[in-house]
C-alpha cells in the first residue's frame, strides 16, 4: 500500500497526522511550507488545484478536503474500528458530526475571527455562531468521546480542532471541553503526532 500525506506542520493537516498515527497505517509525509508558498507550486496544484492540506494520495487515488480525508482514513483502518461501519446505529451520527465540522463549525469560527456577518439564517451555511457553539457544547457534555464510549476518527478531527481554536479564544473552553481535550491529548498517538510536528517545524 502506498499512502502519502501532503502536510504542513502545524496546520489543519496535523489532525490527519494524528488520525494516521491512531490508524497505524504505513504512510509517507511530503512536507510543504505554507509561508514559502509550497502549496501553490505547479507540482502540488496538479494534485490539489486549491493548494490545501491535508491532501492524501492512496495507491494513486487523490483525496482532498479534510472531511473526506477523515472519512476515508477512518474506513481504511478497518481493524482499528475508527469508523462505525454501514448499518451500525452510530454510522449516521458519525457522518453527521464529521460533516458538521466542515459545513458549520469551521465557517462559523472563521466568520467570528474575521468579524464577518454570517449572512443571516437564509444565506448562512450554519445559521449562527451561537447555535453552532450550543450544538458542540451539548455533544461534549455527553462524553467521554464524541460519539460516546469509543474513540473514533471524529475525535481526531474534533480534538485537534478544538485544541487549536480554544487556544486562540475562538471558542470558550468549557469544563466539558477541557475534560474532553485532556482525554484526547493524553492519547499516545496524539503525543507522537505532536512530536513529529515539532521535529518537522524545527
Amino acid at each position: 500500500m502506498s499512502l502519502v500525506l501532503y502536510h504542513a506542520a502545524p496546520s489543519r493537516s496535523s489532525g490527519t497526522l494524528f488520525l494516521l498515527e491512531e490508524a497505524g497505517l504505513p504512510y509517507e509525509i511530503r512536507l510543504l511550507d505554507l509561508k514559502n508558498g509550497e502549496t501553490h507550486t505547479p507540482e502540488f496544484l496538479a494534485i490539489n488545484p486549491l493548494g490545501k492540506v491535508p491532501t492524501i494520495v492512496h495507491d494513486g487515488a487523490v483525496i482532498t478536503e479534510q472531511i473526506a480525508v477523515t472519512i476515508y482514513l477512518g474506513d481504511l483502518a478497518v481493524g482499528k474500528k475508527l469508523a462505525p461501519p454501514p448499518g451500525d446505529p452510530l454510522r449516521g451520527p458519525y457522518l453527521r458530526w464529521v460533516a458538521f465540522y466542515g459545513s458549520s463549525f469551521e465557517p462559523a469560527l472563521i466568520d467570528k475571527a474575521l468579524k464577518r456577518e454570517s449572512g443571516g439564517q437564509a444565506m448562512s451555511p450554519y445559521g449562527s455562531y451561537e447555535a453552532v457553539v450550543r450544538a458542540v457544547s451539548a455533544q461534549l457534555e455527553k462524553g467521554p468521546y464524541w460519539l460516546g464510549e469509543t474513540f473514533t476518527a471524529a475525535d481526531a478531527l474534533w480534538g485537534s480542532a478544538l485544541a487549536w481554536t480554544s487556544s486562540f479564544g475562538l471558542i470558550e473552553k468549557t469544563p466539558a471541553m477541557a475534560a474532553y481535550l485532556d482525554r484526547i491529548t493524553a492519547r499516545p498517538a496524539f503525543a507522537r503526532a505532536k512530536e513529529i510536528d515539532a521535529r518537522l517545524s524545527a
